[in-house]
Parts: C-alpha cells; sequence; structure tokens
C-alpha cells in the first residue's frame, strides 16, 4: 500500500466527518430579528429559500409567539421545528434605532 492510497483512506473519510458534522451543526438563533443569511446559517433543513419564506411571513404577520408557529410558513414542517428546536429563540424583535 502506497502512501497516496493510505491518505485517501484514512483522511479522506475523517475530513468528511469533520466538516460535514460543522456543517450540519446549528447554533442558537432569534427568528424574530435574524435575516435570512443568519437563518439559513444557523438552522438545518432551511436553505436560503426557506430563510426568506420565515422573513416574509414575519414580515406579514408580526413576531412568532411560539416554535410551533414556524409550522404556519409555507415550506417548514413539523419535522425541521423539531430538529432545530433546541436553536431556535423568541425574543423580542429589537426597534430599529432611530
Amino acid at each position: 500500500m502506497n502512501i497516496k492510497s493510505l491518505s485517501t483512506r484514512v483522511l479522506a473519510p475523517l475530513f468528511f466527518t469533520l466538516f460535514s458534522s460543522t456543517a450540519m451543526a446549528g447554533y442558537p438563533v432569534n427568528i424574530n430579528s435574524a435575516d435570512a443569511v443568519e437563518l439559513a446559517d444557523a438552522l438545518d433543513g432551511i436553505g436560503q429559500s426557506k430563510a426568506e419564506a420565515i422573513v416574509a411571513y414575519r414580515d406579514a404577520n408580526g413576531p412568532f409567539n411560539s416554535v410551533e408557529a414556524l409550522t404556519a410558513v409555507r415550506g417548514i414542517g413539523v419535522a425541521t421545528v423539531e430538529k432545530n428546536v433546541e436553536y431556535i429563540l423568541l425574543e423580542p424583535a429589537k426597534p430599529m434605532s432611530e
């Protein structure tokens, strides 16, 4: 077995594991103030399109009062909310400074 073969067989799975788990890891985000980019980055299963739908829904209907209220957004189901529940914060939106 040569060095190249060994490094491919050992290092490739290691890098995949490290980077894929980091990419899928969520982090806390306030759904009442975060922009679409923050939501897409923080929540698993939420891409840019769904994140924009969350922001549009919030802008049209006001802040979310519960985590479950996210399911009212088209494309956001119970399973998506459940896998992100530990990262979803419901702090009131901060007023814009004048």
